[in-house]
């Protein structure tokens, strides 16, 4: 396991190269109560990268997998998680890279990208959609997640899809304190302005039963150069693994997705 710090955080990370040199690099920033290994090595996005000769970079965040796990909110500040990712890039010594995060990776890749965005050189976002620009403040829903998290019994959380998640934790064997601050964390309202004026492609990409993300469209349209992709018959937890999902991303970065808004996976 390679090790780095970021504002006094101790970060866990994966950095696969091909023989012979990669073609391109993809940092890879997984979603909430999830980690590099179950959100991106397990669901075959290494290997899939790896065949097409591409540099892998997998981030534990800040609350989760082999990172430190602080459990004050204040040390899970969207740009304290997104100050991590650049610090990765910065001391792997990479120049531009592929950025792409899903779900709570998907604000953090943002914010990233928003903070540094000579560093991107394409910006996908997963797992989020329309809902991104209604519920970034959500408060209500902050706190049903916060409880979920620390629920003595999970079978008592009366929200299914909180429920789902407080499920997925337990299973990652995830410290639900560093979970409940992570979440619990104040948000910033989204500056839709500096959005609108990201230089790089950005692709949005979201299942069609994905009630969490909504319409990916709606969101890339606010990107000067915005790509939205539905993938038919997936919600927010199946869309990741699926074989869509790769071919769209791998056609997105490789410039055959040149007509936004039409065409649906």
């Amino acid at each position: 396991m390679a090790t780095f710090t970021s504002d006094g955080v101790t970060l866990a990370y994966d950095d696969v190269q091909p023989p012979g040199g990669a073609e391109r690099t993809i940092v890879l920033v997984h979603g909430f109560a999830s980690n590099r290994n179950e959100g991106w090595k397990r669901t075959g996005w290494y290997a899939a990268v790896e065949r097409r000769r591409g540099r892998v970079v997998g981030l534990d965040l800040r609350g989760h997998g082999e990172s430190d796990k602080p459990h004050q909110p204040e040390a899970y500040g969207r740009g304290r998680m997104a100050g991590d990712v650049v610090a990765l890039i910065d001391h792997l010594g990479l120049d531009r890279v592929d950025l792409f995060g899903f779900s709570m990776g998907a604000h953090v890749a943002l914010a990233a990208a928003l903070a540094a965005p000579d560093r991107v050189s394409n910006l996908i976002l997963g797992g989020v959609g329309g809902a991104m620009l209604t519920h970034e403040d959500d408060r209500a829903r902050t706190q049903a997640m916060v409880q979920a998290m620390l629920a003595d019994d999970p079978e008592t959380v009366p929200n299914p899809m909180m429920r789902s998640f407080r499920h997925f934790a337990d299973e990652q064997g995830e410290d639900r304190r560093a979970l409940a601050a992570c979440t619990g964390a104040p948000r910033a309202a989204l500056d839709l302005d500096a959005m609108g004026a990201l230089p790089m492609p950005v692709m949005v990409i979201a299942g069609q039963r994905d009630d969490l993300a909504g319409d990916p469209d709606e969101l890339a349209h606010i990107f000067p150069r915005g790509r939205g992709v539905t993938v038919i018959g997936c919600d927010h937890f199946s869309a990741i693994p699926h074989a869509l999902t790769k071919a769209a991303v791998f056609d997105f970065l490789d410039g055959l997705l040149d007509d936004p808004f039409e065409d649906r996976f």
